[in-house]
């Protein structure tokens, strides 16, 4: 063998290497990119995302093509290096070839190019689209005759075959790609993804108010009272009733009969039940995101949960849903007055608080599944009527009963975890 033939074999063996050292890296990187960022970048008209993605459809055949280069690369270095080694070591140069050339794959064709492509993925898609493209088209027939002998085998083996890029993400890996998020959008609009997620699980029960906490305007009281009760009102809509909430008769909206009632000194309660609209009933369980619909498809802002028997169980608002997505809309008339943070980093809180209202606020993580409200969560794990005084141990936080009132916890102190 000539000076110039060991230069040339040299040569096209080390472009093989580098050609394996391709395909290694190619392999890694067009399996791993990430197939939400490019599908983004494909409605963007980016070509290389569109060629991409549609090469990704047939998997099968971006592989075959892969590694048929790769397959024939490596034998073809396998073959040059035995040559060569035969020409300086003689009959022992197959094991010498054997492990500088397997070491030199290893190190340079294998383990580097494909732990960069792992690494930048999206980066190494981007430039190697076009070659492997190119490559599946020349080697078409090679890859269909590969392709339809490998997929025989799977239908052997009962192996479902798909042509899909990728499954649509469950609710719950949805919410994982939620928290990946953090540090690249705001932690206020993460929790608003995250509860908006969360519509589907949640009922209207979760979210109303209770119906001992219901506040409206009994029709049969002093018309005094009843003006009095419209000037001070700060919600747009309220209940209005004959005696009790169970006799509800419709809603008032405050902002229509208030300037007729500033206007019209002679308005009796004859002439502001003509402004009251009828009331919307919806039966207890109902999903939220079902009810968030109704509201969107209606005029009706405000619905009266009842139970199998017609009873009344609570009210729920439109505000009511939109809170449990983006917070609280009047912080200054409920969280400050129902929630209130110590010094000592406890809260004060009102029995009838949510649990979900109290960690939404306090990022802390009161049990959810059981009882609603911070009165039912602790007269649960007390077993007995709330006394004033009493402590218990919730989930690792210290709960004192501050105030009771009609054998419900009215005010109940939270410390932080422990431990």
């Amino acid at each position: 063998m000539s000076q110039l033939q060991i230069i040339l074999f040299s040569l096209v063996l080390t472009l093989l290497i580098l050609l394996a050292a391709f395909f290694s890296c190619a392999e890694t990187g067009l399996m791993a990119v990430n197939r939400y960022r490019l599908r983004h970048k494909a409605r963007l008209k980016k070509r290389y995302a569109m060629r991409l993605l549609q090469l990704l459809k047939r998997p099968d055949r971006l592989l075959g093509a892969i590694l048929i280069g790769s397959t024939f690369t490596n034998i073809l270095a396998s073959s040059l290096a035995t040559l060569l080694a035969f020409h300086f070591f003689g009959d022992s140069g197959a094991i010498v070839v054997a492990v500088v050339l397997g070491f030199i794959i290893l190190i340079f064709a294998e383990i580097t190019p494909k732990t960069l492509a792992a690494l930048y993925p999206d980066q190494v898609a981007r430039w190697v689209v076009y070659p492997i493209y190119l490559l599946l088209k020349l080697f078409y027939p090679f890859v269909w005759l590969a392709n339809m002998i490998s997929n025989g085998l799977l239908k052997l083996f009962r192996v479902r075959l798909t042509t899909e890029m990728m499954e649509p993400l469950s609710r719950e890996e949805l919410r994982s790609v939620v928290y990946d998020t953090t540090g690249k959008i705001s932690r206020q609009y993460q929790n608003m993804l995250l509860s908006i997620l969360d519509l589907s699980k949640l009922t209207v029960d979760d979210v109303m108010i209770p119906r001992h906490d219901i506040t409206g305007i009994d029709i049969e009281q002093p018309w005094e009272k009843t003006v009095e009760q419209i000037h001070y009102c700060y919600h747009e809509w309220v209940p209005i009733y004959r005696g009790n909430v169970n006799q509800v008769i419709g809603v008032l909206s405050i902002r229509e009969v208030l300037r007729p009632l500033l206007l019209q000194k002679m308005m009796n309660k004859e002439l502001l039940e003509q402004f009251v609209q009828e009331p919307y009933f919806v039966p207890e369980g109902t999903a939220l995101n079902i009810q968030l619909a109704y509201f969107q498809q209606s005029h009706h802002k405000m619905a009266f949960v009842v139970d199998e028997y017609g009873e009344i169980q609570g009210l729920l608002t439109l505000n009511d849903i939109l809170e449990e997505i983006v917070g609280d809309l009047t912080p200054s008339v409920s969280g400050s007055k129902r929630i209130e943070r110590q010094s000592d980093e406890s809260y004060l809180v009102n029995g009838t608080v949510t649990i979900r209202e109290f960690n939404r606020v306090t990022a802390w993580e009161l049990p959810l599944r059981g009882p609603r409200t911070i009165n039912g969560l602790i007269v649960e794990y007390l077993e007995t009527l709330p006394k004033t005084g009493v402590a218990v141990l919730i989930a690792g936080h210290p709960i004192e009963i501050i105030q009771v009132k009609e054998n419900r916890v009215k005010v109940a102190r939270v410390f932080p975890k422990i431990g």
